[in-house]
């Protein structure tokens, strides 16, 4: 496979073909008059609509026993709103599962690709990767302690999964090299450390202190992986540019 930096016959840019670049301004010119003459919406007017219609992407589920919701109750009476938390939690399991996965495919690309992922240290990514999976066991086991449901899909939630869309799919094409890879990687470890420093935040605030300080082992854990994912991704672009 080609260096993911190497040149080639990219088609993309418009100086590849300086002589159609006028027709090309002519022709969205001449759509845009043409819409201009039958409507007066404008994109903005379009998403102002959907915007204002559209229902929530979901809800936090009630506590599934009566702790759960007796420890929610109480944080209502004390003007504290517990679901955030529960959507908080949901979203660190969803994103730790998605880790898992994310390893998973790269750990699968860099043993076939030798030749790329010659300086990519696979034992740290095990390593990594057996962390992420420990860490979604303590959020589920966190998300039982408050009574909540761990296998319900907060709002949270389903927007990581949605966000870790596309960094799964660059680790699983097999078009993308394993340097590309390693950055999709090194985008969820910035994530994954951020969300981890928020939940220990909110958990303190909210008075779950041995929560959060269970939390603060799994944050020392991501603060590892982000430093090396960084000094891997900075050791790879380096070399790739041979300097």
């Amino acid at each position: 496979m080609k260096p993911p930096s190497s040149m080639g016959m990219n088609r993309t840019g418009v100086d590849m073909s300086p002589d159609l670049v006028e027709e090309m301004i002519r022709g969205t010119q001449a759509v845009a008059m043409a819409r201009e003459a039958t409507t007066t919406k404008t994109l903005s007017d379009y998403r102002s609509a959907y915007l204002q219609d559209a229902e929530p992407i979901g809800t936090v589920p009630m506590p599934g026993t009566l702790k759960g919701a007796a420890k929610a109750g109480v944080q209502k009476l004390m003007g504290r709103h517990a679901e955030v938390l529960i959507d908080k939690l949901g979203a660190r399991l969803a994103f730790e599962r998605t880790g898992i996965r994310l390893y998973d495919a790269l750990l699968a690309k860099c043993m076939i690709r030798t030749d790329e992922a010659g300086d990519v240290p696979l034992d740290d990514l095990r390593q990594f990767r057996d962390a992420e999976a420990r860490h979604m066991a303590l959020v589920w086991d966190a998300m039982r302690e408050l009574g909540a449901d761990p296998t319900a899909v907060t709002p949270m939630a389903d927007t990581n999964a949605v966000a870790s869309i596309g960094l799964m799919q660059i680790i699983s094409d097999p078009r993308m090299s394993v340097s590309q890879s390693i950055h999709a990687i090194h985008v969820a470890e910035l994530a994954d450390h951020d969300g981890w420093e928020l939940l220990i935040k909110l958990a303190g605030q909210l008075g779950q202190d041995d929560m959060a300080d269970r939390f603060k082992s799994a944050l020392t854990e991501e603060e590892r992986h982000l430093t090396t994912i960084r000094r891997l991704t900075e050791r790879i672009c380096l070399t790739e540019a041979g300097v």
